[in-house]
């Protein structure tokens, strides 16, 4: 039978071992991963078999040759350029004639193929994608069947709250030769986000198997080690070379010519190469040794992954690290839990290599050294790089000048030499420190930053796109946690850059190479002088200033200390409207606010706003991006209500039945109510950020709302702005004759409540697919998580993509109908995760 085997990668998430070989040949228990990959096809009679490959191809072939050693005949294939998955495999259709597998070269597994093969043929389909069940679903594509097998529902990557199922695509394709007819030739196609929804479209049998058995993605090094750890567990089959040797008591496998000495103790699982040397009184656990590996006299080695040639010194000590070819470690050096030593390099005697390092190849640490950063680059870091605000973490710990350095180069590299990009901050100290880290490395790259210093966030946002910019990054404490940093990016237009973006730089960051500027061609910086200027113009041009100056409104505004207190006082002055305003001025010891302190600033907010008789109070924060309001009679507005008073506002005032408006999906069915009586369109959204801002780029939408005190006016700008959010108000308020009280009692009564139930992350993607199966025979949606729809109200599932948790939110006309479904769905949560 024939296969096509995928080993063009360039193992970017393994460098630095990888720098050296492409991912597919380095070694999983001294034999190269593709090694495994070819004995198991062979084991299932596939032995046609064609190598796409790219990066280091002369590694590949001249170690495999024409296939005949290994028991099968291989031909090889190099595409001249990136033709995605499907195109590359295309590429090979000349070699293909029946049935046949693809599979990655870069994977452990010992599936059953010849089942997986005989379901394909008794499904008659046109291709089978082979499917496991895993713990953590959110690198890998998401795939949901029907009873019959056949494929539904298929997610790339998906965030948690698009996690419908715990059941991946783990890149194995039983495939017809007819599927070549849906491909391409020569361009970019992928199998997940091309061919697969086109099939599905023309309804062409994609089916899904289920496998029994073993896979593992060696996506990163803790994957790499883990896999390792498995092998010598027993939980994969796999040949292994070598043979039954008996140490103190303990059987170890051990290849051909191994010399042990006196008093070896031995822990656990062990794997020699050839040629290894034990020497008296060293100590071995869970550990996989390469050939021609020399430990010396009581040196430790625990659960740690030597390659070849390796020499380890007098009494040094490894945990659980992974050591590259023909790198030396000196006597009675300590290398710590978690770091990654590449080929070739020379460690002292004496030294320590603190925990979770990287040295990539061929570096020097002298003796006695004590090394506590990477060589090159830096740290680890111990999740993923950006969460719903950005990237965040602890202020000069873990986002440190350094740090911020490293991530400018990688989006200086990620926008290009030449390009412009524009930066800014809020008022704290440490986030001009950061700022000017993260300038640096953007410098480097050869981009030219236009830096606007302290700048509220819609203006950042708004300046963008009016001089060439290519994006911009802003840095400021975190306004949920005073120990906090957050560094956002905007593109081009001044929404938040994709999710393939923040990949595309991740990427970029961990990689660690980047390529710099020549020196007469690194980036200058300079000061766009009408970023304010531009604003304010728009701002003006785009509100009905008639309106709001014939209205005489008087309104309480608190700056909550924001930068926005010095550019938004003149475009008030401007609308002629009589403002009192509190904190306007800029403390940078008062950008975050507590639970208790923000309550007590809408509480000031609500007595001046009675006390002055006013028409209404606004709460701005301190990125000028969030708004929150309280009426002429000092009510403090709850936030979910005052999206609905704004959206009412919206469509009573601009509403026809071309316009829509949108919300996330967890807003209150109440504005389905209020659309449908103005006759305007509903679009609901996942409930991030970055997704309820998108919606505003629909051309129909007039108002977006995310239920958290955010207000789009897509008219304006695509993105949140509490300063022209209250400008508009205004206008429609004066517009409609209206107050704030009144439009409250124009809503129904509604209650939406919320819980989060703890939920390990190993149980996320079981939770979610327990959750589709308990909606498959209701009404239901999968915006973001799961939402259930009763005759008497909803309940919606989503699990936190930052936190071990799982959000519950649920409505119905009254409070313990309400809590009834939260607590029924607690208990389910639980119980999904037994």
């Amino acid at each position: 039978m024939q296969a096509v085997i995928m080993a063009g990668g360039f193992g970017t998430r393994l460098r630095p071992i990888t720098c050296s070989v492409p991912k597919p040949m380095a070694p999983m228990a001294n034999k190269p991963m593709l090694c495994h990959i070819i004995n198991l096809l062979k084991q299932y009679n596939f032995t046609d078999l064609t190598m796409l490959l790219y990066y280091q191809p002369e590694i590949i072939t001249d170690y495999f040759g024409d296939g005949r050693d290994f028991g099968v005949k291989v031909k090889y294939l190099r595409p001249e350029s990136d033709l995605g998955t499907a195109g590359s495999v295309k590429y090979a259709q000349s070699n293909i004639n029946d049935t046949f597998i693809v599979i990655s070269g870069d994977v452990l597994t010992d599936f059953d193929l010849s089942k997986a093969v005989q379901y394909h043929k008794q499904k008659k389909a046109a291709a089978t994608m082979v499917l496991t069940r895993v713990n953590n679903p959110l690198q890998f594509g998401v795939v949901i069947t029907d009873k019959d097998g056949k494929v539904e529902r298929f997610l790339e990557k998906p965030s948690w709250g698009e996690v419908f199922s715990d059941t991946i695509n783990t890149g194995i394709y039983i495939l017809e030769p007819e599927v070549f007819n849906y491909i391409p030739p020569d361009r970019s196609f992928d199998f997940s986000k091309d061919l697969y929804p086109l099939l599905l479209k023309e309804n062409k049998g994609l089916y899904g198997y289920i496998a029994e058995g073993y896979w593992k993605d060696i996506g990163n090094h803790d994957e790499y080690r883990i896999a390792h750890y498995d092998i010598l567990d027993g939980k994969v089959k796999i040949e292994l070379d070598g043979k039954p040797l008996n140490v103190g008591g303990k059987e170890i496998i051990a290849g051909k010519n191994v010399v042990i000495g006196d008093k070896v103790e031995v822990d656990g699982q062990v794997i020699l190469g050839d040629n290894v040397v034990v020497e008296n009184n060293a100590r071995l656990s869970r550990s996989v040794i390469g050939s021609n590996v020399r430990i010396a006299a009581g040196a430790d080695v625990l659960g740690s992954i030597l390659w070849d040639n390796v020499s380890i010194g007098t009494e040094a000590r490894l945990k659980e690290d992974v050591i590259g070819e023909s790198t030396k470690i000196g006597d009675r050096t300590a290398v710590q839990v978690g770091t990654i030593i590449a080929d070739g390099c020379r460690i002292g005697s004496d030294a320590i290599i603190r925990t979770n390092l990287r040295i990539w190849p061929h570096k020097i640490v002298e003796s006695g050294a004590i090394l506590s950063s990477s060589l090159v680059w830096g740290e680890k870091w111990n999740k993923a790089l950006f969460n719903a605000y950005g990237i965040t973490g602890l202020g000069n710990i873990e986002i440190t000048p350094e740090f911020a350095a490293k991530i400018g180069s990688a989006y200086g590299a990620f926008a290009g030499t030449g390009a412009y990009i524009l930066t800014s901050r809020d008022d704290h100290r440490a986030t001009r420190m950061i700022k000017r880290g993260i300038i640096s490395g953007l410098l480097s790259a050869g981009v030219k930053v236009g830096d606007l210093r302290s700048s509220p966030i819609p203006v950042v946002r708004y300046e963008l796109g009016n001089e060439g910019e290519a994006g911009a990054i802003h840095v400021r404490q975190s306004p949920y946690d005073p120990r906090l940093v957050d560094i956002k990016f905007f593109n081009a237009e001044g929404g938040d850059i994709s999710i393939n973006q923040e990949k595309a730089i991740e990427q970029l960051f961990f990689r660690e190479d980047f390529k710099r500027a020549n020196m007469n061609d690194v980036g200058e910086i300079t000061v766009p002088p009408r970023a304010v200027e531009y604003y304010k113009s728009g701002y003006l041009n785009t509100i009905k200033k008639g309106k709001i100056k014939n209205s005489k409104q008087k309104i309480v505004i608190d700056y909550a200390y924001s930068s926005a207190s010095m550019i938004f006082p003149a475009i008030l002055g401007e609308l002629d409207i009589d403002v009192v305003a509190l904190n306007a001025f800029v403390n940078s010891s008062k950008i975050t606010k507590s639970q208790e302190e923000f309550a007590n600033s809408l509480g000031q907010l609500s007595d001046i706003v009675t006390t002055l008789k006013s028409d209404a109070g606004f709460l701005i924060d301190t990125g000028a991006e969030k708004l929150f309001l309280v009426d002429e009679k000092g009510k403090i507005v709850p936030d979910d209500l005052a999206m609905l008073i704004v959206a009412y506002l919206v469509m009573k005032t601009y509403g026809d039945k071309n316009a829509a408006i949108a919300v996330p999906v967890n807003a209150s069915s109440v504005i389905d109510e209020l659309a449908a009586k103005f006759g305007v369109k509903v679009k609901r959204t996942a409930t991030s950020p970055r997704n309820v801002m998108s919606a505003a780029n629909d051309k129909d939408v007039l108002f977006v709302g995310d239920n958290l005190g955010g207000f789009i006016f897509p008219e304006f700008q695509k993105a949140f702005d509490a300063m022209y959010a209250i400008g508009k108000v205004i206008e429609m308020m004066s517009e409609e004759n209206l107050s704030l009280s009144r439009i409250s009692r124009e809503i129904p009564s509604f209650e939406v409540l919320h819980k989060a139930v703890p939920c390990s992350w190993d149980k996320k993607g079981q939770a979610m697919r327990k959750a589709i199966e308990e909606a498959k025979d209701k009404k239901s949606e999968l915006i973001d998580g799961v939402k259930i729809y009763f005759h008497n109200g909803w309940v919606l599932l989503v699990p936190d993509p930052d936190e071990a948790l799982f959000h519950i939110w649920a409505e119905a006309k009254d409070k313990s109908t309400a809590a009834g479904f939260l607590e029924m769905y607690t208990d389910k949560i639980r119980q999904w995760q037994e």
